[in-house]
């Protein structure tokens, strides 16, 4: 498997620092607002390389870690009069929320920056001792020309970064680069904890630092965010870890490109953003991610209502053809069908091959030999293999995507052919690998709140029409029918009826 890192500007082989074991760490969310594409990009992207990696046999420890204390909590809490706990709280809420609807999985571990202060202290002291960090006036600093390797991550001219950075430099610094590590209170009423420099907060970036330390150690196989933490934060991460632990953090830096809405970078800042729940209102988790994974990771992906269609219908291709094979056959065949090729993943997976010789001498073959030719049998290890051949090039989508679509194919080209148990191991195939990806093609898809709305216009336009034609019976029964699945009608003299769900 190769991946692309960021830093060697290269595409290298995956090899694990330490035996099948893959440790990656993943910058999360800092909670003070709601969660919009950017963060469905982010998140559904490590999430398909988490699984992916999981797939591929590597036993991987995934951190993700929450930022519950930051400069924007603390602004949203006094603007909102309330505490940056509360703040931090009801995000993080909002946050989980968004990451289950979208079918993110959780990762292994999910630490907070306000659990870890010991840990962060800890490495701020150790970057004093080997002569790194400073103080000014409470506040703690790196000291950047002291880490010679300063802007590798992100490739910067640092002659260039000083001319820029010198508008906006603090005075209490030596280097109007050098980022700080603990933060003084401003007053004793703001959030802080005691140090050896007074009470204060660290920065952000030693958050990742103390996180990534902690539950994934000293070096690292895989650190990853968005494009936008190139730099700072990645380039500060860098080099206070190295500094800290003396060995190289990271193997491989991945990065997934921008959101773009007419072209230009989706922001706050700009206005242009759009929440995960706005977002679900009109298009279900599968399109969402089908949208995402349609670009490759490291592309910029331009958000709008067309491509979302598109996406849209890409995911009812794959559904109908499950659904098709399901209607004609039943579920049990379809659970016998995939019981029966487990063993054709699991081999494929570990070897990337499987001779025939092999699959003649199973057992457990018998009944697939049986109901399929060796050209299905050659063909769905085929599409195996070439699924793992371009997820394998740093996590090809778009490819994998093609891949899923000609199985769909074969499934309907084999139902319309007489074959329907061909069609039923190949619609297996298809829930597995689209599965791989994030994707649950057999879930009861929840209609939108739109939708539902315009169904309920549908219903009580056809009931007012009854009512016209003083077809009471028919419109009676429209209105308890309604009832008995928790819907409530109520008629108005001088406007048009309203609906709401019972309580």
């Amino acid at each position: 498997m190769k991946i692309f890192d960021t830093q060697t500007q290269n595409t290298r082989e995956l090899t694990p620092l330490e035996d099948n074991k893959i440790k990656m760490y993943v910058c999360g969310p800092t909670v003070y607002d709601y969660p919009h594409l950017g963060h469905a990009r982010c998140y559904i992207t490590w999430d398909m390389v988490y699984r992916y990696l999981k797939f591929r046999g590597y036993k991987v420890t995934y951190v993700r870690n929450v930022t519950d204390v930051d400069d924007k909590i603390i602004n949203k809490a006094k603007e909102s009069n309330a505490s940056t706990d509360d703040i931090a709280k009801k995000y993080y809420r909002e946050f989980e929320k968004a990451m289950d609807g979208l079918n993110v999985e959780k990762p292994d571990i999910e630490p907070k920056a306000t659990e870890n202060i010991d840990e962060m202290i800890n490495i701020i002291s150790s970057l004093f001792d080997k002569g790194y960090a400073y103080t000014a006036e409470g506040d703690v600093y790196f000291d950047v020309e002291k880490f010679q390797k300063y802007g590798r991550l992100s490739r910067q001219n640092l002659e260039e970064l000083k001319s820029g950075a010198r508008v906006e430099a603090s005075i209490k610094k030596k280097n109007p680069l050098d980022f700080a590590l603990w933060k003084a209170v401003e007053n004793e009423n703001e959030i802080g904890w005691q140090s050896p420099w007074g009470k204060g907060r660290p920065g952000w970036h030693i958050e990742c630092t103390a996180m990534s330390g902690r539950f994934l150690g000293e070096s690292i196989d895989i650190h990853a965010g968005g494009q936008d933490l190139v730099f700072p934060h990645h380039e500060n991460e860098k080099a206070q870890s190295e500094a800290a632990f003396g060995k190289d953090f990271v193997n491989f830096w991945m990065h997934n490109g921008f959101v773009k809405i007419n072209e230009e970078k989706m922001s706050k800042s700009l206005g242009n953003y759009i929440t995960i729940g706005d977002l679900m209102e009109k298009y279900d988790a599968n399109t969402i991610r089908f949208f995402i994974l349609t670009n490759h990771y490291r592309m910029p992906v331009e958000f709008n209502d067309m491509a979302l269609g598109a996406a849209k219908n890409g995911v009812k291709r794959l559904r109908n053809a499950i659904e098709d094979i399901k209607a004609d056959i039943g579920v049990e065949k379809l659970t016998r069908a995939d019981k029966t090729i487990a063993f054709l993943f699991e081999e494929t997976v570990k070897t990337e091959h499987i001779p025939f010789h092999e699959v003649d001498m199973r057992k457990d073959t018998q009944e697939l030999e049986k109901q399929l030719s060796s050209e299905v049998i050659t063909k769905m290890i085929l599409y195996l293999k070439n699924f793992i051949k371009v997820m394998d090039e740093d996590f090809n989508t778009p490819r994998a995507l093609s891949v899923l679509f000609d199985i769909a194919s074969d499934i309907q080209k084999n139902r319309e052919a007489g074959n329907p148990e061909s069609s039923a191991y190949y619609a297996v195939m298809l829930v597995r690998l689209s599965g791989v990806l994030g994707f649950d093609l057999i879930k009861e898809e929840k209609p939108s709140d739109e939708m539902v709305s315009k169904l309920m216009n549908v219903i009580i336009s056809t009931r007012q029409t009854a009512r016209e034609q003083k077809n009471w019976s028919i419109s009676d029964k429209i209105r308890d029918e309604l009832a008995e699945i928790g819907i409530t009608l109520k008629d108005h003299k001088d406007k048009s009826t309203t609906w709401s769900f019972s309580d």
